[in-house]
């Protein structure tokens, strides 16, 4: 086997995190198809925006209810056993959603069940996967590990769509035929859990739940680059990330074409995605990070302003690969600073924070679908552009002035 002893790759020097990486890389593919194949089904099946941002909807909140609780349960309960039961349950509530699409007896509201199982899912599933990431490397590629689940990430937020395209536009295939490969996937991705080494729980005596979750929030209140970092992250992509609720729409009502043309939009979103994460994955561990992160977050707002202004399909495609680079850089680089930021007692309840920012996103799909309905797509998706660039210059200068408290005599 081929060995890599620094620099990008350096994490798949240790045999269980490669293999919780593959698994983590077929579990992405299944969910980014899903992201595009049941936004085409709502908007198919009830043809608004606010349809899509329903079913989204019932993910976000139970990811929002549910994310802290993750967290906790990541930090003193074996993570191996907890990733294996919740991709367990997204696997049956993919099979779930194949059936009745098959079957023709698929509605919105059953779409959007299945949407909340696999939020209550994920909102244990995320910290548990991160916590273990780090744990089979070393101190010193805490950064490079979290980094490179990131890869993982944006290399299948490009082949996700090609996958969800070709099953979509063959009429024998479709939507279930979609989602019954979905299964499949998951399938695989517990295979590669199961085969991981047993993690064992914590053996320390721990404080009830509830006072964990607390306990994780004082500590993220009481250090200093955390209480800036993750509630910045969180607002950047609640405000930003909900674009995606709004691609078919503005696909189909703003340039005439079909709603599942939103994958080759998609596709060159994740190839942005992907050149930018290889790119940072190799200064996640740099002081540099800080510095790149916020002008990532910048440019994130600045071009979806752009894709909001852009008069034509084709055109489009430029600022939505500057979306995803942007994006999927600086969802890498805060990954990689709550790593070192972060003592490993909380990481977990920590980086289950974090992930409250796509439950946020989701939540705040309906509202932005309603908004679509009412205004636009385009202006909408410029709009959210706008509130993304004035968050990062507010926080940016928050942190600053923390800066400067901080070394004050």
């Amino acid at each position: 086997m081929t060995r890599w002893t620094g620099g990008t790759f350096a994490a798949f020097e240790s045999r269980p995190f490669t293999v919780l990486w593959t698994g983590a890389f077929l579990a992405f593919i299944a969910f980014f198809m899903s992201t595009a194949v049941q936004s085409v089904v709502a908007f198919d099946l009830a043809g608004s925006n606010r349809a899509v941002g329903f079913v989204i909807l019932a993910q976000g909140i139970s990811q929002l209810a549910l994310g802290p609780f993750g967290g906790a349960l990541a930090d003193r309960v074996s993570k191996r056993l907890v990733i294996f039961v919740c991709q367990a349950v997204i696997t049956a509530a993919f099979l779930m959603a194949a059936i009745l699409i098959v079957t023709d007896t698929i509605t919105i509201p059953l779409l959007a069940l299945t949407s909340f199982a696999i939020g209550v899912a994920f909102s244990f599933l995320g910290p548990a996967r991160q916590g273990l990431l780090v744990e089979f490397v070393g101190p010193g590629l805490r950064g490079n590990a979290v980094a490179l689940s990131q890869v993982a990430l944006n290399a299948s937020r490009i082949l996700a769509p090609f996958v969800a395209a070709a099953a979509l536009g063959v009429g024998v295939i479709g939507p279930g035929g979609a989602y019954f490969g979905m299964t499949v996937l998951y399938l695989g991705a517990m295979a590669c859990t199961y085969s991981l080494p047993k993690s064992a729980p914590t053996t320390a005596r721990r404080p009830p739940v509830f006072g964990e979750i607390w306990s994780g929030i004082k500590y993220v209140g009481r250090t200093p680059g955390i209480r800036i970092l993750v509630p910045s992250y969180i607002l950047v992509i609640m405000c930003g990330f909900p674009y995606v609720s709004v691609l078919p729409g503005l696909v189909k009502n703003e340039f005439g074409r079909d709603p599942s043309q939103i994958t080759w939009l998609l596709t060159v979103n994740a190839i942005g995605g992907l050149m930018t994460s290889l790119a940072v994955a190799s200064m996640a561990d740099s002081k540099r990070a800080p510095a790149v992160y916020t002008a990532l977050c910048l440019l994130f707002g600045l071009a979806l302003i752009a894709t909001g202004l852009m008069p034509n399909y084709w055109l489009v495609f430029i600022p939505m690969f500057f979306v995803g680079a942007a994006g999927g850089g600086f969802q890498t680089l805060n990954g990689a600073l709550v790593s070192h930021l972060v003592e490993p007692a909380y990481f977990g309840r920590v980086i289950s924070l974090t992930f409250l920012a796509f439950a946020s996103s989701s939540v705040v799909a309906l509202p932005v679908g309603s908004i679509a309905d009412a205004f636009g797509e385009a202006a909408t998706i410029s709009a959210s552009g706008v509130v993304v660039c004035a968050l990062v210059v507010v926080f940016e200068v928050a942190g600053r002035l923390a800066d400067r408290r901080t070394l004050a005599p």
